[in-house]
């Protein structure tokens, strides 16, 4: 059998990209609690200290919505405030939504498509990784492990951005990690030498915990292992970088390996055929596998505009 070399990636919270599908996502879920059935669809950019909200917010009091308060909220969750900027209590927060309760038309066409979209879901015979492909779900393990070092390890002085990939050989009978790189956000006075030693030491003990989740994983780590490999990384989140929504949904799906569908998730309603095709097609992989009629299973679900059900 050829071994197989598999790459995913994990984004950490306080990057850009993240916080503009934190702060979509949030008013997503706050205009679900005005109104079950909410029109969203959103836009969030963000850079330095300004963050842009656009897009469609139809529900009951949409004008209540505080927008404001919820981005600040999403800064705040993502570590940003303090000794890191932007700060949430000075961010400018730029709104330009349509916000207004359903029309009768809007409201009687949400049982249908209103766009076009194809949607993607997998599943794979790996119950261990939640039926996901196991790149991505070390990339997504390993990630969050790191990012939990900013608060058990406040002497390292991190940040909140960062970045994690994950390069896999998968054999017949076994899986190895070919490569790791790390970015995490710290500042100067960081200590660069004890930084490395907690991520080397992290990732250690998830790779012995991921043994019993990943079939022939072999707990070691490889020589190709770099963590800031490309210097310091004071300087991050959208201090350095842009924010636009949407833009990691390979991240936020299955990886690079699994095709994805047409659109992003993050800033629309669980009513929109983005997002909806997209966890109905998950479901029906799911059950596919778990029914064992296969291994593995990729289901692809397509929407025209007006379709009441999936083709």
């Amino acid at each position: 059998m050829t071994n197989h070399d598999l790459v995913a990636e994990w984004i950490f919270p306080g990057h850009p990209d993240k916080l503009c599908d934190a702060i979509a996502d949030a008013l997503v879920q706050e205009a679900g609690e005005f109104q079950q059935r909410a029109l969203c669809a959103l836009e969030v950019a963000v850079t330095r200290g300004v963050a842009y909200v656009t897009g469609r917010l139809g529900c009951d009091r949409a004008e209540e919505i505080d927008v404001e308060a919820l981005a600040r909220e999403a800064y705040r969750s993502a570590g940003y405030g303090g000794d890191w900027t932007p700060d949430p209590g000075e961010l400018e927060v730029v709104v330009n939504l349509c916000r207004c309760p359903l029309r009768e038309d809007e409201e009687r066409f949400r049982a249908f498509s209103d766009d076009q979209t194809i949607s993607v879901g997998y599943a794979c015979d790996s119950p261990g990784t939640n039926w996901l492909p196991v790149e991505q779900w070390l990339a997504w393990r390993t990630g969050r492990r790191l990012h939990r070092l900013r608060d058990e390890r406040p002497e390292l002085l991190l940040g909140p951005d960062g970045k994690v990939i994950v390069q896999l050989d998968v054999g017949e009978h076994e899986v190895r990690v070919a490569g790791f790189s790390t970015s995490l956000q710290q500042k100067l006075e960081g200590d660069s030498i004890d930084l490395a030693t907690a991520v080397r030491e992290a990732v250690e003990q998830e790779l012995e915990l991921a043994t019993t989740a990943i079939a022939g994983l072999v707990p070691e780590l490889p020589a190709d292992w770099q963590v800031n490999g490309g210097g310091n990384f004071a300087v991050g989140g959208p201090e350095a970088d842009n924010g636009l929504c949407g833009k990691k949904l390979v991240v936020d799906a299955y990886g690079p390996r699994v095709p994805i569908g047409g659109g992003a998730w993050s800033g629309k309603d669980f009513y929109k055929a983005d997002r909806a095709g997209a966890i109905s097609a998950r479901r029906l992989a799911k059950a596919i596998v778990l029914a064992g009629a296969a291994s593995e299973c990729t289901v692809t679900l397509g929407f025209f505009p007006g379709d009441e059900r999936a083709r």
